[in-house]
């Protein structure tokens, strides 16, 4: 299994990530990806990957942590410009970059911050790992504005089977996770099934959506194959297809982590 979405870097892993890794390694996990969310974090994600050859990292500005600050998200921008330009051997995406509907930052500010990330990784030749939420379709229209169209990942994948085929097209894979374990996330399962398995990775988004049966508990890479578990149900596959065909895929879409 890969756990393409783990924040490994963020401080609820500081005191035990030796132990996270080696658990998750015991469950299965053989590949970790870290996406990048703050310039604060870029270097423990450099630590991590150089101390490990089993972590892939991403850079990236995330929503959520665009600052309040005046003229600093260029100052950000340019940071992670210079940082993507060094071309670290770790770094196989631009990301975790995206659109939230629900958060304060204002759309437009964010889809203004978005581009740049889109236009970076075109430049860079790498593909995205895109945070949605309520707004599939600027993300859309995103990519049709920006003539992008280097691929990558919608993580934690929400949405009906016509969103999904829309993003698909446009070059991407869908990120499942916890979402799926859980009884209210049959929307999602039903649009996986209707996609199909060569069109999803795997993810945990560790530290944070924990899977059905363990809320109120930091998540980990560890969990990852109760993700497997309801995959397999869903798809009438042993798990050997599952980690097999979304391990593919995941060495498709990033394709300098091989």
């Amino acid at each position: 299994m890969i756990d393409s979405h783990c924040h490994l870097d963020l401080d609820a892993f500081a005191d035990d990530i030796e132990q996270v890794l080696a658990s998750s390694r015991q469950a299965g996990v053989t590949r970790f990806l870290v996406p990048g969310t703050t310039p604060a974090g870029w270097q423990r994600q450099e630590q991590l990957a150089a101390q490990h050859a089993d972590i892939d990292i991403a850079y990236g500005l995330h929503p959520y942590f665009l600052s309040a600050e005046k003229n600093s998200d260029s100052r950000q921008l340019a940071e992670l410009e210079n940082r993507l330009s060094a071309a670290a051997s770790s770094l196989v995406a631009v990301g975790e970059t995206g659109l939230d509907g629900v958060i304060d930052i204002p759309l437009a500010r964010q889809q203004q911050v978005l581009e740049v990330h889109l236009k970076l990784a075109k430049d860079a030749g790498l593909p995205v790992i895109l945070h949605h939420r309520k707004t599939h379709h600027l993300l859309l229209k995103a990519f049709k504005d920006t003539g992008y169209q280097g691929g990558g990942v919608i993580h934690a994948f929400s949405g009906n089977a016509q969103v999904a085929r829309s993003y698909i097209d446009n070059g991407f894979v869908l990120g499942i996770g916890g979402t799926i374990t859980y009884p209210r996330g049959s929307k999602t399962r039903e649009a996986i099934k209707a996609v199909g398995l060569e069109h999803i990775i795997l993810e945990t988004d560790s530290p944070d959506m924990p899977m059905s049966g363990r809320q109120g508990k930091r998540n980990s890479p560890a969990f990852l194959p109760d993700v497997v578990e309801t995959l397999v149900s869903l798809y009438d596959e042993p798990a050997t297809t599952i980690t097999s065909q979304t391990s593919d895929n995941y060495y498709g879409q990033f394709s300098r982590s091989r």
